[in-house]
């Protein structure tokens, strides 16, 4: 399996409903550090597992609807705890919708998954890997 990471950061703001989460139920700020990896069993006819500046620029596109956003306040996380859990995999869902709609190119249709990171901190992370559905899998 061949696999490619770009990164990038979003800092959010966010609140928690749940004793579990203490403090952080009270509104608070955090910033990621975020890994898209994408996955593939063969190269592109190209040689390559996905174009690296697409999957940067597509990246950067799905985390510009986060950033310096508070997370409370947006409708498509209207009763939903934002966990760094949840977040991965938004972030992976809306790289998957733009795979599909050609964003990431052509040689993109062959990739078989996509796996999204998002580090708190340098001892703690968490992910989110999923499957494409139609990706072809077959190289070119």
């Amino acid at each position: 399996m061949f696999s490619v990471t770009v990164r990038d950061h979003i800092m959010i703001a966010h609140s928690f409903r749940g004793d579990v989460f203490g403090p952080a139920q009270r509104l608070h700020g955090a910033t990621f550090v975020v890994d898209a990896t994408f996955r593939r069993p063969d190269l592109d006819a190209d040689g390559i597992v996905v174009d690296i500046g697409l999957a940067t620029d597509q990246l950067k596109a799905v985390l510009g609807e986060l950033n310096y956003r508070n997370l409370d306040d947006e409708p498509a996380f209207a009763g939903t705890n934002t966990t760094t859990e949840v977040l991965a995999r938004t972030i992976a869902d809306r790289l998957a919708d733009r795979v599909h709609a050609g964003d990431l190119g052509a040689g993109a249709h062959g990739l078989t998954g996509i796996t999204v990171t998002l580090h708190e901190s340098h001892v703690a992370w968490a992910s989110y890997e999923r499957s494409l559905p139609g990706a072809s899998g077959t190289g070119a």
